[in-house]
């Protein structure tokens, strides 16, 4: 197993760059969920606020237009979409992986060579889903720049992350990744205990919305119960309790955003949003929500005030089961199996689904890490920063 410590100097997040204003990459391999693509935009936004002379570039296989990407003078570049199919291989819609991944990592390193950053930050595959990084890296580490590795809070059960840490598709990047960035806390998943990560890695928080102000408590009737289930793409896991949701007379209101791959119908009595760009303030009108457990949308919820009923997807990845199961743990969150029915749906709605600042500072989870990333970024490239606190939409 490689041994992950840096091998220049360079490295140093306290060697100071030129005075130049800092140039930061950032890459996520988004084809069909909006999660790293979404993570990586809030991250951006804050390294700009932080230092508004940042050259950013993010760089994401994610097809769909959306406002958030792209904002605050973020230049976006893309690259071919690679999704997963129900087995949890990479495709894609050609049908040529091979051939979309010669012409994602010929983008790459044209980023690279043509921005010539001072950091790059990659998100969960450190040399891509199959490699297609390695040239771009090795380019960034030849201009002297620092590379990190982007991790959110929970991957996949320990054993399926420990046999892809152990694997071909990481292997050697212990010579090519300085430092490993975890969006998440030690108290929700330790990646050294749990993955075997071969580093320590600096625990930054969630990356989400800023925490919202506390709410009064829900009154005992009425208000809007939505539901969501991110992208859209898996969302059927919600059918069985969406039917649910609806025959319960606690909410006046049942609202689903429908995710831009949603193609799952709704019963009768439920309103369909259409797909927005930020849920953050529906979620902050909402009474109670019943959602998948996608790391930004539950987060949203979260940090909204709500105290949200999750119904994780369990494949190909057991991510969202673990996420959900862990809220719960501390005190976040309920768990609703997908085929849970109306008494048991009803009856925790019925529960009291808002919860305050205090509940989620006892927890120990600590959601400033957008904040958090952007200022290790910035150290990275030896940027000035400004005092101010950042606040990311």
């Amino acid at each position: 197993m490689d041994t992950w410590s840096p091998s220049r100097p360079e490295a140093s997040p306290l060697l100071r760059r030129s005075e130049r204003a800092p140039r930061v990459v950032l890459v996520s391999h988004d084809g069909f969920g909006l999660g790293h693509a979404r993570r990586n935009s809030r991250i951006a936004a804050a390294v700009r606020a932080l230092a508004p002379s940042a050259d950013v570039t993010l760089v994401t296989g994610l097809a769909s237009r959306h406002a958030w990407l792209g904002a605050d003078g973020v230049r976006v570049v893309r690259v071919p979409a690679v999704t997963k199919d129900a087995t949890g291989r990479y495709v894609t819609r050609s049908g040529d992986l091979a051939g979309t991944l010669r012409e994602r990592a010929r983008v790459f390193a044209r980023v690279v060579e043509e921005v010539r950053p001072d950091v790059l930050l990659v998100d969960r595959h450190p040399l891509g889903i199959e490699g297609e990084l390695r040239p771009a890296v090795a380019a960034a580490r030849r201009g002297g720049a620092t590379v990190l590795l982007g991790l959110r809070d929970i991957l996949d059960t320990p054993a399926a992350v420990r046999a892809e840490i152990e694997g071909p598709d990481w292997s050697g990047a212990g010579r090519w990744v300085d430092e490993v960035l975890v969006y998440g806390s030690p108290s929700l998943c330790d990646h050294v205990a749990e993955y075997g990560l071969p580093v320590r890695p600096v625990y930054c928080g969630i990356v989400t919305a800023p925490v919202a102000p506390p709410r009064p408590l829900a009154p005992a009737t009425g208000g809007t119960v939505l539901v969501t289930a991110g992208g859209g793409g898996d969302g059927d896991v919600l059918t069985s309790v969406l039917e649910a949701v609806a025959a319960t007379p606690r909410y006046e209101r049942v609202v689903v955003v429908r995710g831009p791959a949603a193609g799952w119908s709704v019963p009768d009595r439920v309103e369909v949003v259409a797909p927005r760009d930020d849920c953050t303030a529906l979620y902050a009108e909402a009474s109670a929500s019943v959602q998948m457990v996608g790391y930004n949308s539950v987060y949203e919820a979260v940090v909204s005030g709500l105290r949200p009923l999750l119904v994780p997807r369990r494949a190909p990845r057991r991510e969202q089961a673990i996420r959900a199961g862990r809220l719960a743990c501390l005190g976040l969150a309920d768990v609703l199996d997908p085929g849970a029915g109306p008494d048991e749906v009803s009856w925790l709605l019925d529960r009291p689904r808002l919860q305050t600042g205090w509940d989620l500072a006892r927890s120990g989870l600590d959601v400033d890490g957008a904040a958090r990333v952007a200022a290790r970024v910035l150290a990275h490239a030896g940027a000035a920063t400004a005092p101010a606190r950042v606040a990311v939409r």
